[in-house]
């Protein structure tokens, strides 16, 4: 049932709001705060930055548009939780006559919400909120539509759901549900390429799965093979262990701890039903609120350890309510959250070394959340380093190839350390490589490339996530849909946040320097 003035939406509306809009709406939300001595790190150039998802040089360079417009001021002020004085900004009288114009115009920007009936609605912004029993200002409604689409009604993000005069909803603390944890991660393993040599690394996976072992990391430089070994080795053990319950994670450059708890209480049957543990409260319950790790730790180890709960949990189901014996929980990319998430991490890995749930990591770097005694004297941890493929698995892989002329496996290898992506490239393209790995990728595919289109590639390079199409295009000067071309080589990925593009390729265009470089960088977070 929809009210009047919404609509059943077919199509994702179009958020747009500019750095400066955001800016003036963020310090129009705290004018309270104008002409104060001590004020919060709202109105700071951090808390500016993080409130309008912007790199804090770019919240600088705004300011200085901003200032020489007179729109604002620019103080120093003490800050509270901090000993040093800050820089500090508020709205002048006419960036106040103007934030409130913007902030009118923004308000009947349309936005695309599910609400708590699980109806998919395009409304005004500024009925947002309401609609969604949450505390939510204009310029967050606008941002998260603007990064993620939809704002689904009971995300934990939005803090707890708004209690009614008259309302029977479970207290602060107790949410609905975990609103779209299923859709963040996934039950099998993902669609890949086919594996070449890889015998011993599958052999040790086999192993470590057979005897249960807590944790095992799979680390190796991008591209080289991490995640299409693991997903081949999982889609052969699901079809030979029916019970195995999976939890594949891919971390996002974007991702926060937040993500990997909420999903893997979900996959675990944790919701506002069955939570005989009380997990749920352990979530934050605001935007920006940490996450209660060690409560959150205990609580799930309690829960995966009580069997009566779990079979409570399945009684249900279509099997008789049999449990998964076991759970495996594979967290993909997981350097994109080491950084931040290491308390997470400490306390996945306790819970898989007391409990029947094993964890496996695919990552770039060694994460930092154990130490060395926990791979070589406690075995709590074992790690496979994966390297560039042998010659043999190299001429093995080439034999399949339809070339007039193919190059020498040694030769291959020697050039490129038997990088598994210079193998698909040289299948793609039917040529052989030149020079060393990074020439290659020059020559061989950005050399070969139209100017557009490898500016459109560098341009998205640069950004720390992925991107919208109509910005990017924008942000590079495309005219037109994305290159077909691109997108069929898999030099040019689209994801549901926006397009990507190939990691390595990646890592070659961010080594471009210079003010090229940096007016790439404004384009793109502008």
């Amino acid at each position: 049932m929809t009210h009047e003035g919404e609509s059943v939406a077919k199509e994702l509306p179009k958020v747009s709001i500019a750095v400066s809009d955001r800016i003036l709406l963020h310090l129009l939300e705290n004018l309270e705060q104008a002409d104060q001595f001590m004020v919060s790190n709202a109105v700071t150039r951090p808390g500016i930055a993080e409130a309008c998802a912007l790199h804090p040089p770019n919240v600088s360079r705004s300011m200085r548009g901003l200032l020489k417009e007179k729109l604002v001021q620019e103080h120093s002020r003490m800050v509270k939780g901090d000993e040093r004085r800050q820089k500090a900004w508020q709205l002048t009288e006419n960036g106040k006559s103007e934030a409130q114009n913007t902030k009118l115009e923004l308000s009947s920007s349309t936005v695309l919400i599910r609400d708590k009936d699980g109806a998919l609605l395009e409304i005004r912004a500024d009925e947002t909120a309401d609609r969604l029993e949450a505390d939510l200002s204009l310029l967050q409604v606008l941002m998260h539509a603007l990064h993620e689409g939809v704002l689904t009604y009971g995300d934990i993000r939005f803090g707890p759901i708004r209690k009614k005069d008259g309302d029977n909803r479970p207290p602060p603390g107790r949410l609905t549900l975990l609103a779209g944890a299923h859709a963040t991660y996934h039950t099998s393993p993902p669609q890949t390429r086919p594996v070449h040599g890889r015998a011993d690394v599958l052999a040790d996976l086999e192993i470590w799965r057979e005897e249960m072992h807590p944790c095992m990391v799979i680390q190796g430089v991008a591209g080289i093979g991490k995640s299409t070994v693991v997903a081949h080795w999982l889609k052969e053990r699901m079809e030979n262990e029916a019970n195995l319950s999976i939890c594949w994670y891919p971390c996002q450059p974007w991702d926060r701890d937040h993500g990997v708890a909420v999903s893997l209480l979900h996959r675990v049957g944790i919701d506002d039903v069955h939570d005989p543990y009380q997990l749920m409260d352990t979530l934050p319950l605001s935007p920006g609120a940490p996450l209660d790790v060690d409560a959150w730790r205990r609580r799930l180890l309690a829960y995966l350890t009580d069997s009566a709960a779990i079979r409570e949990r399945f009684l249900d189901l279509d099997d008789g309510g049999k449990p998964p014996p076991t759970w495996l929980v594979i967290l993909d990319d997981v350097h994109h959250i080491s950084e931040n998430s290491n308390d997470l991490l400490g306390a996945l890995l306790q819970v898989a070394i007391q409990s029947p749930l094993q964890l496996l990591l695919i990552s770039r770097n060694r994460p930092q959340f154990y130490d060395r005694r926990d791979v070589h004297t406690r075995d709590k941890v074992r790690e496979v380093s994966l390297k560039g493929l042998s010659v043999e698995a190299l001429e093995e892989w080439l034999s399949t190839f339809d070339l007039g002329d193919p190059p020498e496996a040694g030769d291959i290898h020697r050039l490129t350390g038997g990088h598994p992506l210079a193998m698909e490239l040289l299948e793609l393209y039917g040529s052989a490589t030149h020079g060393d790995w990074l020439r290659f990728l020059d020559e061989e595919i950005l050399d070969a490339l139209p100017d557009g289109e490898r500016e459109l590639l560098a341009q998205l390079a640069v950004s720390e996530r992925p991107v919208e199409w109509e910005k990017l295009a924008n942000a590079s000067g495309w005219d037109g849909p994305p290159p077909e071309g691109l997108l069929a080589k898999g030099l040019l990925i689209e994801l549901a946040e926006g397009m990507w593009l190939h990691e390595a390729l990646r890592e070659r265009l961010l080594r471009d320097v210079g003010e090229l470089k940096s007016q790439r960088e404004s384009r793109i977070s502008d």
